[in-house]
């Protein structure tokens, strides 16, 4: 489960981990100019998709407000919208702690340079989050080059990993972690992932709800993502997928009764696998039907920018009807699995 910021942000300060002075639009919580609105949708790249806006007198505040509530970014519109301080930054740095699967460890990871090219960067440092938070936080002095914000560091990752214990948390990323120009360490926008499996022990009242267990991903490094109804089904595709010499990030089963909006919520958390250059759909429809899975396709080609080539095979419940819409966007409907499998292929690349 995937928090937006103002939920993230809480949750951090619950920790202790220092966070901006802000308050949800329509709170009564007062933010003094000048200050930054930021749509709260579920997806990154609101900076350059004009998400956020700085606010320098009251006459801009509400038209800013009213623009974000109607901007569509990546399929997502706003329920939310978060007015914070503006910051005074000396700094932006890189700080996230998550589970590594492939260690089975949970790790601190690191950069000098953090903000909105975060994803140009290499050369990432990491640390074992099983050494003191007094070792890790001077190691991480160390490397930010802030000798002087060793204490501040060290409590700093203390907090940040009880906050992600605590929390049941997959992944906790502050990107940017603002040094400010009176050398406060700040985080300045964070992304949250919660454990869905976790929901039981706590009492959750986020925007998202936890995820159901027909969504799970395998390799987050995949280059194919798949999509099929039925857990049987999904399993097949899966397994046919590995067969066929593809490297699966998914399983997801879209279930009975599966309409465009969900579907069309499947495809851009699917999209976010960084590796994925081919999506294979596999639908028998029955409970769903194939003219809603065809809308989908429709809207998620129209709505997110560089969607991976689609292979899909599709048959059932008012299939012309589907075959029909997706003929008309020039879309076209492949005849089995197989053919599926072995046209992805030829658009995978190393």
């Amino acid at each position: 489960m995937k928090l937006l910021e103002y939920e993230a942000k809480h949750v951090l300060a619950e920790s202790s981990i220092p966070v901006p002075k802000g308050a949800v639009v329509g709170d009564n919580t007062k933010v003094d100019l000048p200050l930054v609105l930021k749509s709260q949708v579920p997806t990154g790249g609101r900076g350059k998709a004009g998400g956020i806006l700085v606010i320098e007198s009251q006459t801009e505040l509400q038209p800013g407000i009213d623009k974000l509530f109607t901007l569509e970014i990546k399929g997502f519109t706003p329920k939310t919208i978060l007015a914070e301080e503006k910051l005074s930054i000396k700094k932006e740095l890189y700080l996230s702690i998550l589970v590594d699967r492939q260690s089975s460890s949970i790790k601190i990871i690191a950069h000098k340079n953090g903000g909105v090219e975060v994803e140009e960067n290499t050369d990432f440092k990491s640390w074992n989050a099983n050494d003191t938070a007094d070792v890790l936080g001077q190691q991480l002095a160390e490397y930010y080059e802030l000798s002087e914000q060793t204490f501040a560091l060290q409590d700093l990752i203390q907090n940040l990993k009880t906050c992600f214990v605590k929390n049941d948390a997959t992944l906790i990323e502050i990107n940017p972690l603002i040094l400010t120009t009176d050398d406060q360490l700040i985080a300045g926008d964070c992304k949250m992932t919660l454990d869905d499996v976790a929901a039981f022990r706590h009492d959750w009242t986020f925007e998202e709800k936890p995820a159901e267990a027909n969504f799970v991903t395998i390799d987050p490094k995949g280059n194919t993502a798949t999509i099929a109804n039925g857990a049987g089904l999904a399993m097949a595709t899966v397994d046919a997928a590995y067969e066929a010499g593809l490297t699966p990030a998914n399983f997801l089963d879209i279930g009975g009764g599966a309409n465009e909006v969900t579907l069309l919520k499947a495809f851009n958390r699917i999209v976010e696998y960084k590796n994925l250059q081919a999506i294979i759909i596999n639908i028998f429809a029955g409970i769903t039907r194939a003219d809603e899975v065809a809308k989908a396709i429709v809207s998620a080609k129209k709505q997110i920018k560089n969607l991976p080539p689609l292979f899909i095979r599709l048959a059932g419940t008012n299939y012309e009807a589907a075959s029909e819409i997706l003929t008309k966007e020039h879309i076209v409907i492949m005849p089995n699995l197989e053919s599926c499998l072995l046209a992805a292929k030829e658009v995978i690349h190393e």
